[in-house]
């Protein structure tokens, strides 16, 4: 590997903790992230001749609060600048390595309360997140919110200013106001989950970088909020999510469907932390919420030795009662799919076709897809073919569609 890619890999894994220095001392993200980049350059000159540190990330986040520093002494406003950072901050030990994989540094939860405050829309709060906090590039927001990629651009480009603007401290809030932004620090954490347990697009299923970033973001904030039930939910959905990810791809990167999946390869720890997460969940305030709802799903999913023993049942009422505190057309789907287990493919294919006309399911694959699953079930072949072969015009990751057009093959083979 060269020390070019390497700088590139290091400071994807780091530059949320290398903007969050910065921008802890700064009090600008924009200006931190300008910190990261130069920083980023600066390695680039320094490393193919002097080595690759032993901590490149260490190396790399020590740069950006030297050069936060030097900025804060050099502007006009020194003094109070450095009253209100304190003037330990120069000569401060300072390891911006968190001690294990299970930790996450207080910059990092720092910036993702900033990044989720209430003066940016949602749709901003979400691309800023994503980009700072995950690391995504601007295509692959742009991608994972199906957008064009000059609206995640002007996006992130408003809320750095909108946050600079509105004068936004670089902090964990407390009370109320920490109430107020912790939904939305939920669904970022849950976004950048998702984008890297199933990609939106490329030719890799799983973007595991993305996972574990997300585990330690949920982590911490259980810590932090340990009387806060759906952080505990959102926790255990993430732990248990995370814990089939070795057995949901073959060898050659393929995607493997549940039903097929070796769970001898599932992750007992991250199952047994899932457990725990969930019975914190249920003690703080009874699991009733969105998150809590799905980590108990998936929880019903970890504790079937075989799909066939699967309690479909408690599924579909789970997705009902899921249903009712945070309706979504895609919520209908999984509760189609569960009720098909549960009830036979003709009770699931009655929802799945009441959710033809619903909004934001038009383009959405996975519609067709279960579609096609369910019209095979019942022996309609031909139908099903038809739908698989829609579901893979629509998704952008490129296992899905060959997964989805090796079903239609099949069931093309099934036909006559």
């Amino acid at each position: 590997m060269t020390v070019q890619s390497t700088l590139e890999t290091v400071f994807r894994l780091e530059s949320a903790r290398i903007v969050a220095t910065a921008a802890r001392i700064v009090r600008d993200l924009g200006i931190a992230e300008e910190i990261a980049q130069d920083v980023f350059l600066a390695a680039l000159e320094q490393w193919p001749g002097s080595g690759v540190p032993d901590r490149p990330g260490a190396w790399l986040t020590a740069a950006a609060k030297h050069r936060a520093v030097d900025l804060v002494r050099r502007r006009e406003t020194y003094a109070r600048k450095l009253a209100e950072v304190g003037r330990a901050l120069a000569e401060e030990s300072y390891d911006p390595e968190p001690a294990g994989p299970g930790d996450i540094d207080d910059d990092v939860l720092r910036l993702v309360f900033t990044t989720c405050h209430p003066v940016l829309s949602a749709e901003a709060r979400a691309a800023l997140t994503l980009r700072l906090v995950g690391g995504l590039r601007t295509d692959e927001i742009a991608r994972a919110f199906l957008v064009p990629e000059a609206t995640v651009a002007a996006r992130i480009t408003r809320a750095k200013r909108t946050l600079a603007k509105a004068g936004v401290e670089f902090e964990v809030p407390y009370g109320e106001e920490r109430a107020a932004r912790l939904g939305s620090v939920l669904e970022v954490i849950y976004l950048i989950f998702n984008e890297g347990y199933a990609a939106t697009a490329g030719d890799d299923l799983l973007r595991p970088g993305l996972c574990e970033d997300a585990l330690r973001l949920a982590r911490g904030l259980a810590a932090l909020m340990p009387a806060e039930s759906e952080v505990h939910g959102l926790a255990a959905l993430l732990e248990i999510q995370a814990s089939r990810t070795a057995a949901r791809t073959g060898p050659d990167g393929a995607p493997v469907l549940l039903a097929d999946q070796n769970r001898r390869r599932w992750n007992r720890l991250l199952i047994r932390r899932g457990y725990a997460a969930l019975e914190r969940a249920v003690e703080t305030g009874g699991a009733s919420g969105p998150y809590a709802l799905q980590a108990a799903v998936a929880a019903c999913h970890a504790r079937a030795p075989a799909y066939a023993d699967t309690d479909w049942p408690t599924i579909a009422a789970l997705y009902a009662r899921l249903a009712a505190v945070a309706p979504s057309p895609v919520v209908e789907l999984n509760r189609a799919v569960a009720v098909s287990m549960a009830e036979g493919p003709a009770a699931g294919l009655a929802l799945v076709d009441a959710l033809a006309t619903a909004p934001g399911l038009d383009r959405y694959h996975l519609l067709p897809s279960v579609r096609g699953d369910l019209l095979a079930r019942l022996g309609r072949t031909a139908e099903a073919r038809a739908e698989f072969e829609r579901a893979a015009e629509l998704t952008r990751n490129e296992r899905e569609r060959d997964l989805l057009l090796a079903r239609a093959r099949e069931a093309r083979a099934q036909e006559g």
